[in-house]
């Protein structure tokens, strides 16, 4: 095996691991091959290294990582859903993971080092030296999806007085700056945050300029213990490449910078439609049994508020059983309400996670969603009824199902924009609760729309 050429490129056509390539990786893998595996593994980008790991089996992974020893990218680790890195992670010794953390930088680490137990996390933040085990610490100390658990807290610090030649000198000869930075940020005594210095305005300028001559005021320092996706929103209103974090006291702790952001974005967007599907966190490589664990609660509830219109419709059984179309008839009203009120609540959703619908707006954006709803209405009202008297013969049915269309397309929208508010305005997660209430509405309203019409109307006659 040893020496044998690897397939051109990893990815296929189609942009996943290509089968040629990976399985050239698994036999390396079966062979105990270290030198093709540090060949045609140890050069590639962590993102490919994480596509790789995600595509082999899980003992498989856990052999590459322990055959390649010390030249495996840990930040790979990053790269890969969290059951995996667990998995990973879990299998290999706390001295292991110790040495392979101080070569991360610190974002990286505490992402991996989260995942771990509090007792793993002490004996493997022990082995480390002292400055960057109280740094890691202090990033482990902030809540779950906080800007401090996504911060790095390496960075660029230097006083007011200091001269551009001084601080050139300094990024020169100090040791433990990150590997790459925008910005360098304006200090006190008592590390309080002045201001900042982009990179590009210290290499135009001349040397003796003192730095508090140049420096801006930092207008958009985020609070370490502030929500990952109101930072991220901050970047993205204001076009941000890094910016400082700093504690309670307003002092410097880390520094947020774009690349961790997109992942931040990234991870909401998909916890966003996640949610909305009703499967929480769940990931591509959990087990079958993970997976059941994490639909069955959400289709328990869907089962309970299906009774509950099925309910409804009992009351009218008598009415169905003089009418037999209106049993044809039945899911198409509350299909088109569910899926009018499901794309409501769709762009309501995102909307209040990216901080663009409040109390400003809500009133406006309510009676736009309201007019679309009864527009969409008319127009569906007039198609279906058209379709449905024609189909039975009926004009009556059609004009029935007509305006029961009009009705529940009204409540769809009005309770796609209404329900994730509320939810918002009460604490829930709107992402989470609002596709299960919107279904029981529009169901309900739909069926008693129709069959309560039906009824008034053949009571009549």
């Amino acid at each position: 095996m040893a020496g044998q050429v690897a397939p051109e490129g990893i990815y296929n056509e189609e942009g996943s691991v290509d089968a040629s390539f990976l399985s050239h990786i698994a036999n390396a893998i079966a062979e105990g091959d270290t030198e093709t595996l540090l060949r045609d593994v140890s050069h590639l980008h962590q993102s490919e290294i994480g596509d790789l790991l995600e595509a082999l089996q899980p003992e498989q992974r856990r052999d590459l990582v322990n055959l390649m020893g010390a030249t495996f990218d840990f930040t790979a680790l990053t790269e890969v859903d969290d059951s995996i890195r667990r998995d990973i992670v879990e299998a290999m010794p706390n001295e292991q993971i110790a040495q392979a953390v101080q070569q991360l930088d610190s974002d990286d680490a505490v992402y991996i080092l989260e995942d771990l137990d509090p007792a793993d996390q002490n004996e493997i933040l022990a082995q480390l030296p002292f400055t960057e085990r109280v740094r890691l610490r202090r990033s482990l100390s902030y809540p779950e999806e906080t800007a401090g658990r996504r911060m790095q807290t390496e960075f660029v610090a230097v006083p007011p007085f200091w001269t551009v030649g001084q601080t050139i000198d300094y990024m020169r000869e100090a040791r433990e700056l990150p590997d790459s930075f925008a910005q360098i940020f304006v200090i006190d005594p008592t590390f309080r945050l002045v201001g900042t210095v982009d990179l590009d305005r210290i290499l135009r300028t001349q040397r003796a300029v003192k730095i508090e001559e140049i420096m801006r005021e930092t207008r958009h320092a985020i609070p370490a213990t502030m929500d990952q996706e109101e930072a991220a929103q901050i970047f993205e209103q204001y076009d941000l490449l890094s910016a400082a974090v700093v504690d309670e006291n307003e002092r410097l702790v880390g520094v947020l910078t774009i690349d961790d952001v997109v992942d931040v974005i990234t991870q909401e967007a998909e916890e966003d439609l996640m949610r909305l599907g009703g499967v929480g966190d769940e990931e591509l490589s959990d087990s079958v049994l993970a997976t059941s664990r994490s639909r069955v609660p959400w289709l328990l509830i869907n089962l309970v508020t299906a009774f509950f219109a099925a309910s409804i419709i009992s009351l009218f059984d008598h009415t169905i059983e003089t009418v037999v179309a209106l049993a044809v008839l039945m899911p198409i009203v509350a299909g088109m309400g569910g899926n009018a009120g499901s794309q409501t609540m769709t762009v309501t959703v995102r909307a209040l996670a990216t901080g663009s619908l409040g109390l400003h707006n809500a009133s406006r954006v309510i009676r736009r969603e309201i007019g679309v709803g009864l527009i969409n209405g008319v127009i569906f009202a007039a198609l279906i009824g058209t379709v449905a008297g024609v189909w039975f013969q009926s004009p009556t049915i059609g004009g029935i199902i007509a305006c029961a269309m009009v009705v529940n397309m009204f409540t769809a929208a009005l309770a796609g924009i209404l329900i994730p508010m509320l939810l918002d305005r009460f604490g829930a997660d709107p992402a989470v609760a609002s596709a299960v209430f919107l279904t029981t509405v529009t169901d309900v309203v739909g069926f008693f729309a129709f069959l309560g019409l039906a009824t008034w109307w053949f009571g009549l006659l």
